[in-house]
């Protein structure tokens, strides 16, 4: 609308509001949306009319529209509800539950959940965070300074706080003039201005005939003055009333669920522009920080940063940060260039000093044959000499480049036709592979080919890829493909020729379809920050987008150097950002961004010539780049633009090679003109590669077998003997050993305050599924919750090793205590389980089952009163109304399904469920498992699991499911051990031996299933992979036990073992002294020992065979 339309509405809003029709000027602010009355919504938000206070609102905003409005909207919504919960109207509040506060789910939904909570509560002010919510008349005043101070900081309010001043009955002047109809109508901007007010037309006539010195054809810019026209002079006439702009500084984060939240003051000034770095600190604060500031209320110097330390969040307080997640406003201002931004930032750690050219991998250590071109690669995340290779042929192939040999080799094939769309059945031929990945956590491969399809496979280790998922995802061709955790849920994201970007769950399931480009998608680069996950995408018309996990469409829109075909890196910390490309005239360019002005930050030189294709790059170490190109890979240092330098790898490369670093930035892998693959190392990365290799066959090649082809590999290739020269020259070849953990400095560790109590057993160890606390079930019945709390020691609020947490309790001082009248307490067996969204914990010791509210520690309901008593509970992983209870008595109840299982012989001790294959698995003290069908909860098949010679079926057995819920961690006291629970066939077993020779009490998966954390009966910790069950870390009592637990009278020892469910070198012990401690790798290691070599005859010079892992026949047990 035009400057000229928008001031006549603010003449008709005075003119309303002089005569007294309150309800038309109302709904013209609605309408128009041009000012918005302050005074009118604090009326109605008074009077608690919600209703026209929302409709009032959506003149000027809607819920999603920036993260300000969402905060403004929850607020009145929340305030709404917990109206109607004072009143005692449940069935209001259940539907303001569902209708209006259900949209916030979807960006935090932990705090929808302890929303939810509120319903079971007689009185919501039970809840600590809202215990001081007074009557509904103070809460809503007090609602209202924070919905005033929100809205003031809203960039959608800007301009339509103020009303402009203008004289009293102004349209009415103007009406009055325009009877003075004398001269010839005057050209002013708005257009169409005339049919709609032609009175209006009149008056301006008649100002213009006023004049001293009138001009022809004058422009007419406002109607709050009277129009006169500029002296000959050159003097300027007054310039029109504008509305004034507030610069705000905006808020880092939200409230605290209770209402009563103040305001925190704004930690610095910022300007306007301020907004422009959409994320630069997102999650800085707890609290909101949000004030209208004039941009110099504190000065800044130029080009000085302000630094603002993180503002402490009081204990227990409920933040709301992940209500970042949506935010619109943020994610469009990332790459937006901004003028003279002055951002609040933090200070970054220093960066590591001392590189040199020797950290790059530019030895040859070795050469693989391939077949045929190969068009892309990525390593393993964790076994780092693991490589998958996808090529021309569509053929996925799996080297362990360590050993020199081709794993397992995938010839492409549609697995499922008739699923596939009409389109790609015709278009089905010369299929290559564009992309190839593996998941974050190392369980799955993913492949993206030229025709529509994707394929993923789930890898289990060694030469195991097993077909997972074909999706017929994009019309055409499939050009790229990444991994994702959107929501803690592993996804898929593609994106294709079709122009659009898909996000798929494992199921297949397409969760989104993200439309907006205007040509082909060439890559996308998933990537979060704090809260926030995003998408980057770039098309072939160089333009770049951001997404959110929705579908409101893109919140970026910016143009690639180059302006063609573009990919997009982060760094591994992911603090830096990344791309390289090359235009359709052949150029290549390197940059770095500044994400917080949406600005190049630097462009590397070094290329030399026009390319046919568009150069490949990847960066390594948070310090390097490079890419490939000329027939050579170069390499930048990233905080210089030079190129630093380069290497043709002794020929053989081609124009444009393919290549990609592992994760520890020792090893490069880069395709070859003939159909091949080189390796180049680091003097790290070619012992690391001695290291998986054999000796023995080492010892023994000969010149004529060296050179000779071994699976399709040249072991042989033209620099080995540069390569040993290099490695003699700088160390001598380190056998793997054993990580041996034996004193407290070798590791970060905590106990949990007030845990200990010898008369009192941890019985069971659970960490809350949010991973800022830990619940412990003691033998006698009691349960204890520990907090982490969010503060500037601990910034992410989560459990961790470097900071005590507080034994937390409600205010009213309860203990989740169970029923235990007339049980015999040494003969128990206590149980326990957590609610998916950890509301409620249900338990039992002996007696009744109970469940517990999370928040109050009050018991909701008691059932299954012994005997038989209950010895194993687990929720449904996506039902929570549906409970399986394992029985003294050796059977299971199907809680809410009213069934009844009977397989066991014995009590049962473990219950899995798994989602993938939709089957229970139990376990009892009869050494057996049983699966169960969950459709019809019959039983379909029964296992003994192979106990030593001359062993007792005698003992608990336990089971956890792996995260691809197919593989199962089953544990007794004489052995780990992992089956694939599709056909129950043990696939690996190990038996406690040498160090770790003591029976075993309790083990558990990491939360990524890459480790399995053992405890023992002697106080031992091993730590295992979950791939080999080989053993890399064992952490001794004497590391994490003080001198009176290890010189008692009694032994103490570990009953119990939990892993952090986010982090994955975190794992907790309960000990049988009542004691809670969370133990960690030092910062400086990170994580528990490095993967066990394959057997070689030799380990650590101890025989191969004392492993004692077997992987094709479990019933000899070896040792």
């Amino acid at each position: 609308m035009s400057s000229l339309s928008r001031e006549l509405v603010f003449l008709i809003l005075q003119f309303l509001e002089e005569e007294k029709f309150k309800e038309s000027v109302h709904k013209l602010e609605q309408e128009s949306g041009f000012f918005f009355n302050m005074k009118y919504f604090e009326e109605k938000v008074q009077a608690g009319e919600w209703d026209e206070v929302e409709k009032y609102l959506s003149g000027f905003t809607k819920v999603d529209d920036n993260r300000y409005s969402m905060k403004i909207f929850f607020e009145i919504r929340k305030q709404k509800y917990l109206e109607a919960l004072d009143r005692q109207d449940k069935p209001k509040a259940v539907e303001i539950l569902v209708t209006d506060l259900k949209v916030f789910s979807t960006f935090n939904e932990e705090l929808y959940k302890e929303i939810t909570q509120l319903l079971t509560l007689n009185n919501f002010r039970e809840n600590e965070q809202l215990s001081k919510y007074g009557d509904t008349k103070t809460a809503r005043n007090i609602m209202l300074v924070e919905l005033k101070k929100l809205i003031e900081a809203n960039p959608l309010f800007r301009d339509k706080l103020v009303f402009p001043t203008l004289r009293s009955s102004r349209l009415r002047t103007l009406i009055n003039q325009s009877r003075c109809r004398t001269g010839k109508p005057i050209r002013y901007s708005c257009y169409g201005f005339r049919k709609s007010l032609p009175g209006v037309d009149f008056s301006l006539n008649w100002q213009h005939q006023l004049c001293k010195n009138p001009r022809p054809n004058p422009d007419i810019k406002t109607l709050f003055t009277d129009h006169t026209c500029t002296p000959p002079n050159g003097a300027v006439a007054p310039p029109p009333v504008t509305l004034p702009v507030a610069a705000v500084a905006k808020p880092a984060a939200y409230t605290p669920i209770g209402p009563h939240g103040p305001f925190q003051p704004a930690a610095a000034a910022a300007s306007a522009n301020a907004l422009a770095g959409w994320m630069a600190n997102a999650a800085a604060s707890s609290s909101v920080q949000a004030a209208v500031v004039t941009a110099s209320s504190i000065p800044v110097p130029p080009n000085q940063v302000p630094i603002v330390k993180r503002p402490r969040t009081p204990p227990g307080t409920i933040t709301m940060l992940d209500y970042q997640n949506p935010d619109h406003e943020q994610l469009m201002k990332r790459l937006r260039p901004a003028q003279s931004v002055e951002e609040v930032t933090y200070p970054t750690p220093p960066r590591h000093q001392t590189w040199s050219q020797d950290d790059l991998p530019r030895t040859v250590a070795l050469a693989l044959h391939q077949g045929s071109a190969v068009t892309s690669m990525d390593f393993h995340p964790s076994h780092h000499t693991l490589l998958l290779v996808g090529s021309t042929s569509a053929e996925i192939t799996l080297w362990e480049v360590g050993l020199r040999e081709k794993l397992v080799s995938k010839p492409f094939k549609i697995w499922d036709m008739t699923a596939c769309s009409l389109q790609f059945q015709a278009a089905v031929k010369d299929v290559i592979v564009n992309r190839v990945a593996w998941s974050p956590d190392g369980n799955y491969v993913g492949a993206a080919f030229s025709k529509h399809l994707i394929h993923l496979y789930a890898y289990s280790g060694s030469n195991d890829l097993r077909q997972h998922l074909e999706v017929d995802a994009h019309a055409g061709s499939v050009n790229d493909l990444a991994f994702a955790y959107p929501n803690k849920q592993l996804c898929v994201i593609t994106c294709g020729d079709d122009k659009l970007v898909k996000v798929w769950d494992l199921s297949g399931r397409k969760l989104y379809t993200l439309e907006g480009h205007e040509a082909p998608v060439y890559s996308v680069c998933p990537h979060h920050k704090e809260n926030i996950q995003f998408i980057f995408s770039t098309a072939i018309d160089g333009k770049i987008k951001a997404w959110l996990y929705d579908n409101t469409g893109s919140k970026v829109d910016y143009d690639a150097p180059g302006h063609f075909c573009t990919t997009m890196l982060y760094s591994a910390d992911g603090s830096r950002l990344f791309s390289c490309g090359t235009s359709k005239e052949g150029d290549s360019f390197l940059v770095e961004w500044n994400e917080s002005e949406g600005a190049i930050k630097r462009t590397y030189t070094g290329f030399r010539r026009k390319s046919n294709g568009v150069v490949q790059f990847d960066t390594t170490q948070n310090h390097f780049l490079a890419a490939g190109e000329d027939h050579q890979i170069k390499f930048w240092d990233m905080d210089n633009v030079n190129l630093l330098t380069h290497t043709d790898a002794e020929g053989g490369l081609p124009l444009l090679p393919r290549l990609r670093f592992n994760k520890e930035g020792n090893l490069l892998a880069v395709s070859t003109t003939d159909n091949g693959i080189k390796i180049l190392a680091t003097a790290a990365g070619l012992r690391s590669l001695r290291t998986v290799e054999a000796p023995s066959f080492e010892a023994l090649r000969t010149p004529i077998e060296a050179a000779a082809l071994k699976n399709g590999v040249d072991t042989m290739p033209r620099n080995m003997e540069k390569a040993r020269t290099v490695e003699d020259s700088t160390e001598k070849v380190k056998p793997w050993q054993l990580a041996e953990i034996v004193e407290p400095v070798q590791c970060r560790l905590v106990t949990l305050p007030e845990s200990t109590d010898n008369s009192n057993k941890i019985a069971r160890l659970l960490y809350t599924n949010n991973g800022v606390g830990i619940l412990a079930l003691g033998s006698n019945g009691i349960q204890k919750l520990w907090k982490w709390s969010r503060n500037e020691q601990n910034p992410s609020g989560k459990a961790t090793a470097s900071v005590v947490p507080q034994h937390w309790q409600p205010n009213s001082g309860l203990l989740m205590t169970n029923d235990v009248s007339g049980v015999n307490l040494e003969e128990a067996v206590p149980c326990i389980a957590l609610s998916k969204n950890d509301s409620y914990v249900m338990s039992a010791a002996g007696g009744k089952v109970s469940l517990f509210n999370m928040m109050t520690f009050k018991v909701m309901t008691t059932f299954m009163p012994p005997p038989p008593a209950s010895t194993f509970l687990a929720f449904h992983p996506l039902d929570n109304n549906i409970i399986a209870i394992g029985m003294e008595d050796s059977t299971i109840h199907i809680y809410n399904v009213k069934s009844k299982l009977k397989g066991h012989m014995k009590r049962i001790s473990g219950l899995a469920f798994s989602t993938t294959l939709n089957i229970l698995v139990s376990s009892g003290a009869d050494a057996q498992l049983c699966v169960w069908s969950i459709d019809t909860w019959e039983k379909r098949r029964l296992v003994t699991i192979q106990l030593p010679a001359g062993k007792a079926a005698a003992g608990d057995t336990r089971v956890q499911f792996h995260s691809d819920q197919t593989r199962l961690l089953v544990f007794h006291e004489t052995q780990l051990a992992i089956y694939d629970a599709s056909k129950m066939e043990c696939i690996r077993q190990w038996v406690p031996q040498e160090q770790l020779s003591a029976p075993i009490s309790y083990a558990a998966y990491s939360c990524n299933s890459m480790l399995i954390y053992a405890t023992f009966c002697d106080g031992n910790v091993g730590v295992f992979d979950a791939d080999t069950l080989k053993l890399r870390c064992r952490v001794a009592p004497s590391a994490y036990m003080s001198q009176s637990q290890l010189n008692g009278s009694q032994p103490v020892y570990p009953l119990v073992v939990a892993a952090h469910p986010q982090e994955p070198n975190q794992f907790a012990v309960g000990l049988n002294d009542g004691t809670v401690k969370v133990i960690e790798p030092t910062e400086s290691e990170s994580k528990w020992g490095v993967s066990p070599p394959a057997d070689n005859g030799m380990l650590n010079g101890r025989p191969a065979s004392s492993s004692a892992t077997s992987s094709h026949a479990p019933e000899q047990i070896q040792r």
